[in-house]
């Protein structure tokens, strides 16, 4: 049975679709049988998928609002499915939170992105509270500018809402964008670059957050 970990985000630019394809690739190259599912009507992992050709990952666009039902139907085949969720807090938000073991929430350090939380938190937790705790969340603080007050602040300010926050975080790199725009993620582009391990160590986080 697939361990199924859902990237959620109602505000566009939290870097959903980049923590997505970067901890679906790190947990193949573990040897994990992944797929990335792409839940997002503007398909901007259908688009990283088509620029590498195909190449990196398998990828599918689920964006209907049977996302549960379709993803339960292909369950036995893969490991990991990494859902790259839709923005809004619409029906498709909603679906990926019901077939989701864990649900990972991407902020940026901005106090703009930590208030856009509030509709997604309340939703999970109403979901919680039927389904006696699950999925699992928490926030990963992405686009961390290093050595900036805003950057220690945020894990405090996230706390108030009551989900935990994971210790490793993403930062502000350009090797992000570079490997995206050719398909590619850090860990084939730069694997020896601090960006890469960045994303290792937010995958040994996961396994130890969803075992």
């Amino acid at each position: 049975m697939s361990k199924i970990i859902a990237i959620l985000n109602q505000k566009g630019g939290a870097g959903k679709t980049t923590i997505a394809t970067n901890l679906a690739r790190a947990l193949q190259l573990e040897g994990g049988r992944v797929l990335l599912v792409d839940s997002d009507p503007q398909g901007s992992a259908r688009d990283w998928n088509a620029a590498g050709n195909g190449e990196m990952l398998s990828v599918v666009g689920l964006d209907r609002p049977t996302l549960a039902k379709d993803i339960r139907a292909i369950t036995d085949n893969h490991d990991w499915i990494v859902i790259d969720g839709a923005p809004q807090i619409a029906e498709m938000a909603v679906a990926a939170i019901k077939c989701a073991d864990v649900v990972l929430i991407p902020v940026q350090p901005s106090p703009y992105d930590v208030w856009a939380c509030a509709d997604l938190v309340e939703v999970l937790k109403a979901r919680q509270e039927v389904t006696d705790g699950k999925p699992k969340a928490a926030f990963i603080i992405s686009r961390v500018i290093k050595n900036t007050q805003l950057g220690r602040e945020i894990g405090d300010a996230l706390e108030g809402y009551g989900l935990p926050v994971f210790s490793h975080f993403t930062t502000q790199r350009v090797v992000y964008a570079k490997s995206a725009a050719v398909g590619s993620t850090v860990l084939d582009s730069e694997p020896g670059n601090e960006a890469a391990a960045e994303i290792r160590a937010i995958v040994q986080e996961l396994k130890e957050f969803a075992p």
